[in-house]
């Protein structure tokens, strides 16, 4: 069963609710690796979980991407009222973001 982290991140207002949140990253992301070892997906398409970037380097580089795209949209006037969430948002992005 696959751990709904949109869900989990609309919660996501607090430290401990953030640790919650990573802690549900990283395990949506051994299961992809458990459902990948059984039936690999195809190189040119995410994996069966969505994850698109599979190693540390990749993942934080597409947060960061993300984060910054993200920013440049976000009118300067409008500061993140949810400092916690926003970060949540930074580390989800680098699971599907190219």
């Amino acid at each position: 069963m696959s751990i709904d982290l949109d869900e989990l991140l609309e919660r996501v207002n607090d430290e401990h609710s953030f640790i919650g949140f990573i802690e549900a990253l990283g395990s949506d992301f051994a299961a992809q690796r458990v459902f990948e070892e059984a039936t690999p997906s195809s190189p040119y398409c995410p994996g069966a979980l969505g994850w698109e970037n599979g190693s540390v380097d990749t993942f934080l580089d597409a947060a960061a991407a993300w984060a910054t795209a993200s920013s440049k949209s976000s009118p300067p006037s409008a500061p993140d009222t949810n400092v916690w969430q926003r970060c949540a948002s930074i580390l989800l992005a680098g699971k599907f973001y190219e």
